[in-house]
């Protein structure tokens, strides 16, 4: 199995491949041969400025660069391969230059070769590569290399050799595994000990573990050879394994034993073998299986076998409870179930969620499994935990045979989990038709509630299942069934939007103005959600428009309130009042421009919405738009002449509400378009008063550009200057005293600013106003000084600031004026509802 040696080939080849390169004919050519293969470098460029071919080559077809890469001259290669020498130019035999230097172990130069572009895997006349002669000459650091540059090991001479199988006849171990572990047909990278394993190699599996290979060592994924062995089926390696000391318990990732993989894979054999030796019959993985789990579950009734005459624990259980039984039910193994059966497998054994192998059977719909179990004795009517029978589950799976089954074994079609549903509820939500029809014929109760009192019409309605509906009316199902808050299929199909189901509810003469506990009936909810054919389908149906729910909102309202713009104008061309009123007299006009709905708002104004409609408390929808800032609105609202100055039962105007929120935009709209800037509530509260409270400087101006009183009083004399000493606003304050602002004001009560902001500690505001000629010695009309009142409420800092300032004496001992609480005063405020 070795080649002849690069430099002494032979010239008896009658065929030969294409070459580039030219038969010496001189004593210069043979003298420039010699240089290359001596590694004279200089000697080399001499020859070539001369004008010798660089590709010119011996009788054996040996050229410059082959004979250079042979000795492992590496410059002379490089410049070779520089000055256009051909990398891939074969000899006589059809070796390259990278074949020589792969032979010759000449891994520098099989680096130079490479990156200059030689073909790696290029076989001679005999189908040698390069990898082949690297392998055959133990040369480990170049098959390394060329096995990382794409080298193809499955590549064969014309003997059908392959560089692994020289390697096993060379006795090279560490090149074996090398290659095995670089075998590209395998997607998972394995050591070599588990390819050899994998394909049976006793041969390479022999070699490597005469070689101290340890039997056990494992694979990323924390398997040993033997469990690849019992996987394959391969017994003879297995049996070498095991003489050498291979673990038949080793639990790889999960617990998992040679037996269990044998097992899974119905290797007999290897069941067998390894249970000689010593397996654990039943050993478990993480999650409790053993190998009769694992042959049951794949079927491998010859292993079931096998086990079960080893002792295997017929009764043994998973983590979740599945025993060997439930693992042949699910995979439909019959012959499987058969066995353990007939070995006193319990027919009615259940898992932790109280599943039996019956459950299981009808949950994959295998009807063979289905019926063998029930021909056992198996319970028809047994309960899961959330108390489906496997009944209940067929139907969720659509398994109409299995249906049809266990209910000529005498299953309940009544039967009913404890939130009450039955298996028609279970058929119809899930839009089983066969079976709904088959149960109805079965003397299944169309009408049968669950604890929250809905019908099967009603799950059936809430799953879009049309079909079913249009069965479970035919078969007289009550279409105004009404669950737990008194909803009905039809509100449910509102909701939705499913018109079909709807037209058949309607159809069947199900009450269109059917009232929820809240009191919304099907137009309510569909309006709500938007459902224009919905709406329609009602509105034909005579549904009634007006009506309003607990919280006093009609459709249109609500139709309103979500912005669905459609549905508004639906209900308006179907006549709804369109200044129809909810609770506390609210329009729709109103709930949009609360809800800032734009085009919904001059869409009810288009049709003739009064912009001037009062709710109970006053509040017109311009009140609404410029307490929330919305100024498309407001707008649209203005263009069709909504009053801006309309009052609130308390004399409020929409300026007032823009100003105590601080909307800029809006104030400067109301003003625009008419908005009284000194208009007064009936407390006498300004919109500047408002901004005082609230600290809106930049409202404050704005009001103030426009013709506002800085000195205006409320009924109690409050000027906007008591209002911001009051609530503490500096900025304001500082505003106020600056635009011209009376600071010793004096409401009724004669208390002026600085009493007001001592009263509330605000000791900031009290240092400004006396900087700025407050009055410290002003009494209230009960003789109370600003000082006093700090006294009485205890402000430190305030006492401190005021004392050296007041004329009066400090109290120091107690009078009849201590024993009297003291009354805060306090400015009107804006209390709207």
């Amino acid at each position: 199995m070795t080649i002849d040696s690069a430099s002494g080939e032979q010239e008896h080849s009658s065929e030969q491949p294409p070459q580039p390169t030219k038969p010496v004919r001189n004593d210069q050519n043979a003298m420039f041969l010699r240089a290359a293969r001596a590694g004279n470098l200089e000697h080399v460029l001499d020859f070539l400025r001369t004008g010798v071919d660089i590709n010119t080559c011996n009788s054996n077809g040996l050229n410059a660069l082959h004979l250079a890469s042979k000795e492992g001259h590496n410059e002379v290669v490089r410049e070779l391969l520089r000055r256009g020498a051909i990398v891939d130019a074969s000899t006589r035999k059809g070796n390259t230059a990278l074949h020589i230097a792969s032979l010759a172990g000449q891994d520098i130069i099989v680096t130079i070769l490479v990156e200059h572009g030689a073909n790696v895997n290029a076989q001679s006349l005999n189908g040698f590569t390069p990898l082949y002669m690297s392998a055959q000459e133990n040369h480990e650091v170049v098959v390394r290399y060329l096995l990382a540059h794409g080298a193809n090991q499955a590549l064969a001479t014309e003997d059908g050799f392959t560089p692994l199988a020289v390697a096993l006849q060379q006795g090279h171990d560490r090149i074996v595994a090398l290659l095995l572990e670089n075998d590209n047909t395998s997607k998972v990278k394995l050591p070599a000990l588990h390819i050899a394993a994998k394909k049976d190699d006793t041969r390479a599996a022999s070699l490597l573990l005469q070689n101290e290979q340890n039997p056990n060592v494992t694979s990323k994924s924390g398997f040993t050879p033997l469990h690849i062995a019992a996987h394959y089926g391969n017994a003879d390696i297995a049996q070498l394994l095991i003489e050498k000391g291979a673990n038949v318990n080793f639990q790889a990732r999960h617990n998992i034993s040679p037996l269990h993989v044998a097992a899974k894979w119905g290797r007999v054999k290897l069941c067998e073998l390894v249970l000689d030796k010593g397996a654990i019959i039943d050993c478990r993985t993480r999650d409790l299986l053993t190998p009769l789990h694992c042959a049951a579950r794949s079927g491998h009734d010859s292993v079931v076998e096998v086990l079960i005459e080893r002792g295997a624990p017929i009764a043994s259980k998973t983590k979740n409870g599945l025993a060997p039984l439930h693992m042949a039910a699910q995979g439909d193994h019959f012959d499987c179930a058969r066995i353990l059966l007939y070995h006193k497998a319990n027919v009615d054994e259940v898992t932790v969620d109280y599943l039996t192998p019956l459950h299981v059977a009808a949950h994959c719909g295998h009807v063979g499994v289905a019926k063998l179990l029930l021909d056992r004795q198996a319970d028809p009517n047994a309960r899961a935990l959330n108390g489906f029978t496997p009944l209940h589950i067929a139907c969720k799976k659509n398994r109409i045979k299995v249906v049809e089954l266990l209910l000529k074994y005498h299953a309940s079609v009544g039967a009913t989990t404890e939130s009450g549903l039955s298996p028609l509820h279970v058929a119809a939500f899930m839009g089983c038709i066969n079976i709904v029809i088959f149960l109805i014929q079965q003397g299944a109760n169309v009408d049968c509630e669950t604890v929250r009192g809905e019908t099967p019409l009603h799950l059936a309605a809430r799953a879009n299942q049309t079909d079913i509906v249009r069965v479970l009316v035919r078969n007289k199902a009550n279409v105004d069934a009404q669950a737990r808050e008194l909803q009905t299929p039809l509100h449910i199909a509102a909701r939705l939007g499913n018109s079909d189901i709807a037209l058949i509810l309607l159809n069947a003469h199900a009450n269109p103005n059917a009232a929820t506990r809240d009191q919304y009936t099907p137009l309510h909810i569909a309006a709500k959600e938007g459902q224009e054919e919905v709406v329609q389908l009602l509105l034909d149906k005579k549904a009634n428009k007006q009506l309003l729910t607990k919280k006093g909102f009609s459709p249109l309202h609500l139709a309103a309130k979500y912005g669905n713009y459609g549905v508004v104008k639906l209900l308006i061309e179907k006549g709804t009042p369109i200044d129809i009123e909810g609770k506390n007299q609210v329009t729709p006009l109103h709930v949009a421009a609360h809800y800032n709905n734009e085009k919904v708002a001059q869409l009810l104004l288009e049709h003739g919405a009064r912009a001037q409609a009062c709710a109970k408390n006053g509040y017109t929808p311009l009140h609404i738009a410029a307490k929330k800032n919305q100024m498309e609105i407001a707008q649209s609202l203005l263009a069709y002449r909504a009053d801006p100055n309309a009052e609130s039962r308390a004399g409020f105007t929409p300026l007032h509400l823009a100003s105590d929120e601080g909307h800029i935009q809006m104030v400067a709209l109301l003003v625009e378009k008419g908005s009284q800037v000194n208009a007064k509530a009936k407390n006498g509260l300004t919109p500047m008063h408002l901004c005082a409270q609230e600290d809106r400087v930049d409202v404050a101006e704005q009001l103030f550009k426009c013709g506002a009183d800085v000195n205006s009083k409320t009924n109690a004399g409050y000027t906007p200057l008591h209002v911001a000493c009051h609530f503490g606003q500096l900025a304001m304050v500082k505003w106020l005293v600056e635009h011209g602002a009376v600071v010793d004001a004096e409401t009724r009560a004669n208390y002026t600013a600085l009493h007001q902001a001592a009263q509330q500690g605000h000791n900031h505001v009290v240092r400004y106003l006396l900087e700025n000629g407050a009055s410290p010695n002003i009494k209230t009309n009960s003789g109370q000084t600003p000082l006093s009142i700090a006294q009485r409420l205890g402000y430190v800092s305030v006492v401190e600031t005021l004392r050296t300032v007041t004329e009066t004496t400090v109290i120091t001992e107690t009078t009849t004026i201590t024993d009297e609480r003291y009354k805060p005063q306090n400015p009107e405020a804006m209390n709207e509802t």
